[in-house]
């Protein structure tokens, strides 16, 4: 038992950190994820093992039942990770107007090799911040195509560019003032207030983008001076 905790402790350890730093374990559903491997390790791995130990079987007989339960629970294990890794959330993506958090396996690899090149591969440890670019007049019926089967821009490799001054300026361009939101939604105050003081920059120093996910939809908080994304909040839209 002992042991499967401290695997759990482990594997929960390179979840939450490197694959679904905050808020991605909420907004890309990682905390549901993460509940599933520790019910394999921690859960089935012990009951098994209650179901089979038996003082009365030959020493060679438990030994071999007890090796073939940990077999199984590594390989449980191993492909739970493997899911969660493949689901985690890769890229954080402007799209004009908005945000975009894509996870791993919805990225259009195949566009890799058009991608520049820093942008071939995906992130390990949390979602890369870039910027799109706008698809070209001979370019726009494709993507609207695409973007209907799931492939939106922040999908698509070929399209990603370097957070830069240009996207700096279009959120400054496209957000909107925290400060005015609180004051339309004062039921949602105090939770949007907590996330704002966590960026350690007052309510009237930041604007929010909307920010789209798998699970659930928040927002964007960016300074309104330099453009950059400071934080986070559960703002729905």
């Amino acid at each position: 038992m002992a042991a499967s905790v401290i695997v759990a402790a482990l594997a929960a350890a390179v979840v939450l950190i490197l694959w679904y730093p905050w808020p991605y374990r909420i907004v890309s559903g990682g905390q549901d994820l993460l509940f599933i491997l520790m019910a394999v390790d921690v859960v089935i791995g012990p009951l098994l093992t209650l179901a089979v130990f038996n003082l009365t079987k030959p020493r060679k007989e438990l030994r071999r039942d007890l090796l073939i339960i940990v077999v199984l629970q590594v390989l449980a294990l191993g492909y739970g990770l493997r899911t969660v890794y493949l689901a985690r959330p890769a890229v954080l993506a402007l799209e004009v107007d908005r945000f975009r958090v894509t996870t791993a396996n919805d990225v259009l690899v195949s566009e890799f090799p058009q991608a520049l090149p820093q942008y071939r591969a995906l992130s390990m440890t949390g979602p890369e911040l870039v910027s799109t670019a706008r698809p070209t007049d001979a370019q726009r019926e494709e993507a609207i195509m695409l973007s209907f089967s799931g492939a939106d821009l922040g999908a698509r490799p070929s399209y990603w560019r370097p957070w830069d001054a240009a996207a700096r300026a279009q959120t400054i361009k496209t957000g909107k003032p925290l400060d005015e939101w609180l004051k339309r939604n004062p039921e949602q105050a105090t939770v949007v207030r907590e996330a704002a003081a966590r960026t350690g920059r007052p309510v009237e120093q930041l604007l929010f983008l909307p920010m789209l996910a798998r699970r659930t939809d928040w927002s964007v908080l960016v300074d309104r001076s330099t453009g950059d994304p400071v934080g986070f909040a559960p703002i729905d839209h």
